[in-house]
């Protein structure tokens, strides 16, 4: 189904509009200047993002990207492709899976799997991947712009 409005260049669903099974995703690759970046805007300075020497010490065997920057990338799916602008989260629940790395592409999707029309809401499924592995799942729940107004509560 095509979005049935634009927002800035940028496709958006109404509520009306989104069925179980529709899905968004966005791909992007993460190298060693976005990890470098998000520990900047995030003040996440560990030395697993960073240090070869330190990350030989951990479980991974070398420096990994921050999960939560790979999880942003959920975030981008849902405010930017699916449903899209004026969007706003209400819940997100993850589960880090696999470590992505520094030269990694990761694919981020989000499925519908539960409307409640009586608040506008969707349950998605989100999911991380790097090629065929599962780095990050969960799910979220999303307040989106309705033709209709909310019933009264």
């Amino acid at each position: 189904m095509k979005p049935s409005r634009y927002v800035e260049g940028l496709p958006a669903y109404y509520f009306e509009d989104l069925e179980i099974g529709m899905f968004g995703e966005y791909d992007r690759h993460i190298g060693q200047p976005e990890v470098a970046s998000f520990a900047e805007l995030s003040g996440d300075y560990n030395p697993l993002h960073f240090s070869k020497e330190f990350a030989t010490t951990t479980v991974f065997g070398e420096p990994i990207v921050h999960g939560m920057l790979t999880a942003s990338l959920i975030s981008t799916v849902i405010g930017s492709h699916m449903p899209g602008p004026g969007c706003i989260y209400v819940r997100q629940e993850l589960r880090f899976k696999a470590p992505v790395k520094a030269g990694d592409y990761v694919t981020a999707r989000a499925t519908v799997e539960a409307l409640d029309p009586e608040k506008k809401r969707v349950t998605f499924n989100t999911t991380c991947m790097v090629g065929d592995i599962v780095v990050v799942e969960g799910k979220a729940v999303i307040q989106v712009p309705s033709r209709l107004p909310l019933a009264a509560e």
